[in-house]
């Protein structure tokens, strides 16, 4: 195995279901957040616990397509393969 398989395997196996994942947990916590925030429209303190996840779960979304589109841009600057392109 050369080094652009290695990495090819890596990226496929290990960090794109970990940005999925990442992903996934942020939608998760936005969607639980609106629920909590819509359930508990009476409380004040049910309201702010909503908005706390709400807040948090696009903060990570953000956070995660920031990330994505960093690591693409550097790829892309320094002319590096692709490593999920395996040549």
């Amino acid at each position: 195995m050369n080094g652009q398989e290695i990495m090819h395997t890596i990226v496929t196996t290990i960090i794109n279901p970990l940005i999925v994942l990442l992903f996934s947990a942020g939608m998760f916590m936005f969607v639980f957040g609106l629920l909590q925030f819509l359930w508990d429209v009476d409380s004040p303190t049910g309201k702010e616990k909503g908005r706390q996840h709400m807040l948090w779960g696009i903060l990570g979304v953000v956070i995660m397509a920031s990330v994505f589109g960093i690591v693409n841009i550097i790829i892309s600057t320094l002319g590096l393969p692709d490593p999920t392109k395996l040549h």
